[in-house]
């Protein structure tokens, strides 16, 4: 007689990603929210303009939709790499975001030089410490769609953002170790 003994737990670096995270705005605030996953549930700024079914550049708005990590941008001058599955790049003094519509770049990463426009990946503050790019309006990339939208770390007063998701880098760091490219991002 065979005894089936129950399968250890496997530690959390050999967890499966979850197949979705869920972000909905908190009750009485368009501009915070929680972020949810399995058991777990992080506080959350969310756009100025709150969740919005049709973003438009500049609108301060968080998309509504489904949208998968694409990869993680992060200050190694800052913070050793991060434990991630997801496809990890370091920012450098030049990265940068284009948000000019009328760019053939816009929506997509780029590098600057200094007294170029654009948004910077390497900022003074710690907001950009860790970069979740998504792929909000990316195919088609939609021109004045909205460009830029991230998850990354928040205020300390949990200001809202200009349409991103932002949190502590506790919660960041505990996400990161779960999250996966497959991993869907549900707003809404």
């Amino acid at each position: 007689m065979k005894i089936k003994l129950p399968c250890p737990a496997q530690p959390r670096s050999r967890r499966r990603p979850p197949a979705q995270i869920l972000v909905r705005a908190a009750a009485g605030n368009r501009c915070r929210g929680w972020l949810s996953f399995g058991t777990l549930t992080i506080p959350v700024a969310l756009g100025r303009g709150g969740i919005r079914a049709n973003k438009r550049e500049g609108d301060g708005g968080t998309p509504l939709g489904r949208f998968r990590p694409l990869r993680l941008w992060w200050r190694a001058d800052r913070a050793p790499r991060p434990a991630s599955s997801l496809p990890l790049r370091a920012i450098t003094p030049s990265d940068g975001w284009c948000e000019d519509p009328a760019d053939r770049h816009y929506n997509q990463p780029i590098r600057l030089q200094p007294g170029d426009s654009g948004d910077r990946l390497r900022r003074d503050d710690h907001l950009y410490d860790y970069i979740i790019e998504i792929d909000h309006n990316q195919r088609p990339r939609v021109a004045g769609r909205g460009s830029a939208v991230f998850v990354h770390l928040a205020r300390d007063n949990f200001g809202p953002t200009a349409g991103c998701i932002a949190m502590r880098k506790s919660a960041m760091l505990q996400l990161l170790r779960r999250i996966g490219p497959r991993t869907r991002i549900v707003i809404g």
